[in-house]
């Protein structure tokens, strides 16, 4: 049975791994003290939760939400939701559909008036996914400005 809940401690390689999946060509990052500092940051950082789906006793699915304060409606926050990846060989199965759910129960409790969600694809079945998980492609455009080198 999957459970969507928020990750433990001692999940990051197992999510780490996922990551892989999302972002093959992204270098892999160096176990250390570096590493080690960023995620118990991210684990202490009450406005970061990510979110998994653990079925088989292995994490399956992923994403991250992040909820930032606003002043605008009625000064409810608003959240955002990055790093959607579900494991090859469990797509299609309804992991990423349950992952995506649990961040919308998390920024409903936190009382968010809106989760908002980009993608960098432009495969017609992830669109459709997103929309089948209540996100509407037409509400707004999005705009990414790259700081990388």
């Amino acid at each position: 049975m999957a459970t969507a809940r928020t990750i433990r401690p001692d999940e990051l390689d197992e999510l780490l791994t996922l990551y892989r999946m999302l972002n093959p060509d992204d270098p892999p990052l160096e176990p250390g003290d570096g590493l080690d500092r960023q995620w118990r940051e991210m684990l202490a950082d009450e406005t970061l939760d990510v979110v998994v789906v653990e079925h088989d006793d292995r994490l399956v699915s992923t994403c991250v939400l992040s909820i930032t304060r606003n002043l605008t409606r009625g000064a409810r926050p608003f959240g955002l939701v990055e790093n959607v990846v579900t494991r090859e060989g469990y797509r299609g199965r309804g992991f990423g559909k349950r992952c995506l759910a649990k961040a919308r129960e998390l920024a409903e409790a936190r009382d968010c008036y809106k989760v908002m969600l980009l993608t960098g694809t432009e495969e017609a079945w992830k669109h459709e996914f997103y929309e089948r998980c209540g996100f509407d492609g037409d509400e707004k455009s999005g705009f990414v400005l790259d700081l990388r080198e």
